[in-house]
C-alpha cells in the first residue's frame, strides 16, 4: 500500500454511523463549495414563488367570505369591505388588499381616498373575463408590486368583482437581501450540528417515523387532509390525552360544531362529550354501530383505539346521522324486496309456460286453457284485492312478494279477505313495517316448511280499525316452546338450529320499539306458532 493511501485508510468507514459522519461531511464541503453559487438564485425564485402562492392563496380565501360577496352585491352601502380588507392587510402583511367590482372599481385600498377609482395596472383580465385565478406582476398605484389575483363569485357561479392581494416587489427583494446574508452562517452550523447528531439520528430517526422518509411523510399527511375532507362521514381523533387532533368539515356538520373554529388540542369531552371517546381510551375496546346523541340528532358511532407498543395512544371515532343510513337501509330493501318479487315471479312463470308448453305438445288443450285461465284470474284477483285493502305500494309490494314466495315454496298462503289497512298515519314508517313483515312472513314460511306438504300453511290478517294497527301472522309449524317465547327476539337467539344467526326477529322488536308498537306470540289454531303486532296510529 502506497503511503499516501494508508494516510487516509483510517476515513473507510465500516458501521453505519462512520458511514453517516462520512456522508454528512461530504455533503457539507460539497454544500460549501457549490450551494453560494447557486443559492441566490434559488431563494429569490422560491421566495417569488413562495410570496406570490401567498398572495394567491390569501386571494382566494378572501374571496370565499360570504360578507363580502353580500356586500359587493349590494355595493357595499356601509363600506363593510374596507374594514374587512384592511382588517385582513394587517394580519397576513400584505401590501395591500383591494377588492373591485367587475367594473374595475376599487372598494378598498390602504389608501382610503383611493377608494372608488379604477384599479391600475391592466392585469385583471383574466380574473374578470375568464374567472382565473393566478399570479402577476404589475405596477399600480403603490408600484411595482406581486399580486395573487381571483374572481369572486356569486352563488349562481357568476363573476361579480375580483380580489388583488399583492407584496410590493421592493420590499420582496430586501427579504431576498436578507435572506441571503445568512446561508453561509447557516451551513456551517447545520453541518456541526449534523456531524454531532449522525450517531443518534442513525437510530432514531427511523423509529421516530416508522421507516418513512420525510417526502412520504408529507405527502401522507397532505392525503390524510384530502381525505377526511372529501369522505361523508365524521371523522374525529383524539392522543392519548384526550385532546382533538383531527376533526373534519362532516364530524363538525353532524355535530352542529362551528366550521370556522379551531378545535385540534382541544379537550373532546368540551367539544362533543357524548361520543364517548374517552372511554374507548381508557377502556382499549373498540365499538361499533353505536348510537348516541349529539347536538340533537340522532348519530351512529365507530371508534376504535390507536396502539403503540401495546399502549392506547389515541382514538379514531366515525360516524353518520342515524336518518341517513336508515334512509339507505329502506332503499336497499325496497331495492332488494323488488327484486326478489321479479325474480319469484320469473321463476314461478316459468314453471307455468314450461307446463302450458307440456300441455300443448300432448295436444291437451282444454286442460291447457283453463290452467291460463285460473292462474291469469286468480292472480288477478289477488293484485286487484290487494289494490283495494292496502293502497300502500312499499306494504303491498312486501305482501305480494312474500305470496309469490310462498307459491314458490309451495307453501298455502292465505290473508283473510276482511283484512284493511288504508289507514297508515305518516308518522309511520313503511319501511320499517316492510321489515316486521319481511322477517315474520319468512320465519312462517320456514316454520311452515318443516311440515309434511299437504301441511305447510300461513295465514295473515291486519286491520287498521280503532287506534291501532294490528297484524296477526300463524303458520302450521311446530311452534315456539313456552320457555323460549321470552328469547326469541333477541339477537343471536334462534330456534332454526346450527349456522343460522338469529337477527330477524331482533330486528323486529327493535323495529317495533321504534314505533312504539309491541308484539306477542302464542300458539294458533293451524298448531304452530301465531304472532300478533301491534302499532299505535298515535304516539303514547
Amino acid at each position: 500500500m502506497r503511503p499516501w493511501m494508508r494516510t487516509f485508510a483510517w476515513l473507510r468507514p465500516t458501521t453505519i454511523q462512520g458511514h453517516l459522519i462520512l456522508m454528512v461531511l461530504a455533503l457539507v464541503v460539497v454544500q460549501i463549495a457549490v450551494s453560494w453559487h447557486v443559492i441566490s438564485g434559488l431563494t429569490e425564485e422560491m421566495l417569488h414563488e413562495q410570496v406570490g402562492q401567498t398572495a394567491l392563496q390569501t386571494a382566494k380565501t378572501i374571496a370565499q367570505i360570504p360578507r363580502i360577496r353580500l356586500a359587493l352585491e349590494n355595493g357595499d352601502p356601509e363600506g363593510e369591505i374596507q374594514a374587512i380588507a384592511e382588517a385582513i392587510r394587517a394580519q397576513t402583511g400584505a401590501s395591500f388588499v383591494v377588492i373591485g367590482d367587475t367594473h374595475e372599481r376599487r372598494y378598498s385600498h390602504p389608501v382610503p381616498e383611493r377608494i372608488g377609482q379604477t384599479f391600475v395596472g391592466g392585469d385583471t383580465g383574466p380574473a374578470l373575463k375568464e374567472g382565473k385565478s393566478y399570479v402577476s406582476e404589475a405596477v399600480g398605484t403603490l408600484g411595482r408590486s406581486l399580486r395573487g389575483m381571483t374572481p369572486i363569485l356569486d352563488d349562481d357561479g357568476s363573476i361579480i368583482g375580483f380580489v388583488s392581494v399583492g407584496y410590493l416587489s421592493e420590499s420582496v427583494h430586501e427579504s431576498i437581501s436578507s435572506h441571503l446574508d445568512k446561508p453561509l452562517m447557516y451551513i456551517i452550523g447545520m453541518s456541526v450540528v449534523g456531524i454531532l447528531s449522525a450517531v443518534v439520528i442513525a437510530g432514531r430517526l427511523k423509529r421516530m417515523t416508522l421507516g418513512l422518509e420525510p417526502s412520504e411523510i408529507t405527502n401522507l399527511y397532505l392525503e390524510r387532509v384530502a381525505v377526511l375532507q372529501t369522505i361523508r362521514e365524521g371523522v374525529i381523533a383524539i392522543d392519548h390525552q384526550g385532546d382533538i387532533r383531527v376533526c373534519n368539515q362532516a364530524a363538525r356538520r353532524y355535530a352542529g360544531l362551528s366550521p370556522e373554529e379551531r378545535f385540534a388540542g382541544r379537550p373532546v369531552d368540551t367539544v362533543i362529550p357524548e361520543a364517548g371517546l374517552l372511554h374507548t381510551l381508557h377502556t382499549g375496546q373498540a365499538e361499533f354501530d353505536q348510537e348516541r346523541s349529539v347536538g340533537g340528532h340522532e348519530l351512529v358511532f365507530n371508534i376504535v383505539p390507536v396502539f403503540q407498543d401495546q399502549k392506547v395512544r389515541g382514538v379514531v371515532a366515525s360516524f353518520r346521522r342515524k336518518d341517513e343510513l336508515d334512509r339507505l337501509a329502506a332503499e336497499l330493501s325496497r331495492v332488494q324486496e323488488y327484486s326478489e318479487l321479479l325474480r319469484v315471479q320469473t321463476h314461478e312463470y316459468s314453471n307455468k309456460l314450461h307446463t302450458i308448453a307440456g300441455l300443448i305438445q300432448i295436444e291437451a288443450y282444454r286442460e291447457a286453457l283453463d290452467l291460463v285461465v285460473t292462474e291469469s284470474s286468480g292472480y288477478e284477483e289477488f293484485i286487484r284485492f290487494l289494490g283495494e285493502a292496502v293502497p300502500h305500494p312499499v306494504i303491498a309490494a312486501i305482501i305480494l312478494g312474500k305470496y309469490n314466495r310462498a307459491k314458490e315454496l309451495r307453501v298455502n298462503f292465505g290473508i283473510d279477505r276482511d283484512s284493511s289497512l288504508a289507514d297508515v298515519p305518516a308518522r309511520i314508517s313503511q319501511e320499517k313495517i316492510v321489515t316486521i313483515l319481511g322477517n315474520i312472513l319468512d320465519n312462517a314460511f320456514e316454520a311452515a316448511l318443516q311440515r309434511p306438504a299437504g301441511l305447510r300453511s300461513v295465514e295473515m290478517s291486519f286491520t287498521d280499525l280503532g287506534t291501532d294497527i294490528v297484524f296477526e301472522i300463524e303458520d302450521s309449524g311446530h311452534g315456539v316452546a313456552v320457555d323460549e317465547q321470552a328469547h326469541i327476539f333477541e339477537r343471536g337467539v334462534t330456534t332454526k338450529g346450527q349456522g343460522r344467526r338469529g337477527v330477524g326477529l331482533s330486528l323486529v322488536r327493535q323495529r317495533l320499539e321504534e314505533l312504539g308498537g309491541q308484539i306477542m306470540v302464542s300458539r294458533g289454531h293451524l298448531g304452530g306458532a301465531l304472532f300478533t303486532i301491534v302499532i299505535p296510529k298515535e304516539p303514547r
